[in-house]
């Protein structure tokens, strides 16, 4: 069971992403770029090799989606990964935006 939660999410605006710590210098990452509109566009989602395959890509997006929420603010969801995650939990459709 992984030792973070979704509250342990930041977003690292210099770097254009949301972090979730792993330990060891290690993050998972879900990479963003703000278009002219004011929402973040979700571009991709990356968890170092060691850390594969232990809820850590879910705990992040969750925290990303809880973030939106907290900012009011709306996701256009164009990584793969984070479009998967959503379509299991549409009770996050207010804050994705639907083209």
């Amino acid at each position: 069971m992984p030792d973070r939660t979704p509250a342990d999410v930041i977003d690292n605006p210099e770097r254009h992403r949301f972090e979730l710590p792993l330990g060891g210098g290690d993050v998972a990452a879900a990479y963003y770029k703000p278009d002219d509109s004011g929402h973040l566009i979700l571009t991709h989602t990356v968890v170092p090799p060691a850390h594969e395959g232990k809820g850590y890509a879910s705990i992040l997006a969750r925290g990303v989606f809880d973030t939106a929420r907290k900012r009011g603010i709306k996701y256009v969801v164009k990584c793969p990964y984070m479009a998967a995650w959503y379509a299991k939990h549409p009770d996050y459709a207010d804050v994705v935006f639907s083209l």
